[in-house]
């Protein structure tokens, strides 16, 4: 029997080897790095060290606060960043969607090119006329800088001067390209997770410009995250980080492109490891069942959606039509998938289709 195949990487990557070998050390001299005796201050040593290989591996000169995850990442900048005001686009994942539905948050729409409408983030950003001093009158906009459904890529760049005009705070939910492109230096904060890339579960970061963007919550970290460090998960991140490539070049994830191209909803300027591909006849829930038994695991959606009958809200607010969303599953590759898995997949997709 052929071994099985993953692309569900958008929901969790497996863990890197390099990365379990990383947390094994760091079980091994595990203390809590705020203690002051001598197991302390090396568990310290460790955790700093892990701090400046992230962010120089992710091209960040800023500040670095660890977290659970890329959920705590976003709670953690909503309710602490130095505004008056927050706005989401229409696209966001459910860690950040939350906030609209939760606490009213304004939503900005995408265009029919998934980009963000820059007119209405202009307006919805804008500080207001009667507000308090001048560094707390502005907004937090939240925008996902690879959609964790279909694999588009927002121009953060225009984005950011949009926001910046205002006076605003740009956070770039970073979960689904940190470790894989190039996040955006733009950005005022930036989330990243580490089982997105081959690193362990319930470790990521809030990416900070400057710490004056938060308000401090007492604490770890620099006093701006309550809880003890994870060192173990920090040191499993890290390492996923510094191992670096894919098994798959950018030659080749774009050749899977080319091959599936005719059944994959395109949707503005796209990265070639996340694809939302439509079957013509069947529907999504019908694919996931007659894949997973031909031995591939991949999804419907986010990994938040994918076990509902529900549209998807994000397919929706791209302008997906219900049909088509009903007919649409996630392919998404990873560190570890093969050019030989995705040629397996291309042909077993083509039985299908």
């Amino acid at each position: 029997m052929a071994e099985r195949v993953y692309l569900d990487h958008a929901a969790t990557s497996p863990l890197r080897p390099e990365a379990k070998a990383a947390m094994d050390e760091g079980f091994a001299i595990w203390a809590n790095p705020s203690s002051p005796h001598a197991e302390g201050r090396k568990a310290r040593a460790a955790l700093e060290d892990a701090r400046e290989r992230i962010k120089a591996a992710l091209g960040w000169e800023g500040e670095l606060i660890f977290t659970s995850g890329a959920s705590e990442a976003a709670r953690l900048a909503f309710d602490h960043a130095t505004v008056m005001h927050e706005v989401v686009s229409a696209v966001e994942h459910d860690a950040i969607g939350q906030f609209e539905k939760n606490r009213g948050v304004p939503v900005v729409a995408v265009g029919t090119d998934g980009g963000i409408d820059l007119v209405a983030l202009s307006v919805a950003s804008a500080p207001s006329s009667t507000a308090g001093d001048d560094w707390e009158n502005r907004t937090l906009v939240a925008v996902q800088h690879v959609n964790s459904e279909t694999g588009t890529r927002q121009d953060i760049g225009m984005v950011a001067e949009v926001v910046h005009d205002q006076r605003g705070l740009l956070l770039v939910d970073c979960a689904q390209s940190a470790g894989k492109v190039e996040i955006p230096q733009l950005a005022d904060m930036a989330i990243a997770s580490a089982h997105k890339f081959g690193g362990p579960i319930g470790v990521g970061a809030l990416l900070v410009k400057d710490f004056k963007m938060l308000t401090p919550v007492g604490g770890h970290e620099r006093g701006y995250r309550r809880g003890t460090e994870n060192l173990p998960g920090v040191l499993g991140m890290a390492a996923a980080l510094d191992a670096g490539a894919w098994a798959t070049s950018p030659e080749q994830c774009a050749a899977f492109a080319a091959e599936v191209a005719g059944h994959r909803l395109t949707i503005g300027k796209q990265v070639d490891y996340i694809f939302a591909l439509t079957h013509p006849t069947i529907s999504a829930q019908a694919l996931l069942i007659r894949l997973d038994a031909m031995g591939f695991a991949v999804s419907a959606g986010s990994a938040c959606s994918s076990g509902t009958l529900k549209k998807s809200r994000v397919l929706d607010a791209f302008g997906v039509p219900d049909d088509v969303a009903a007919r649409t599953i996630r392919v998404s590759l990873g560190w570890n998938t093969t050019p030989e898995d995705m040629e397996r997949f291309a042909d077993a997709w083509a039985s299908l289709a």
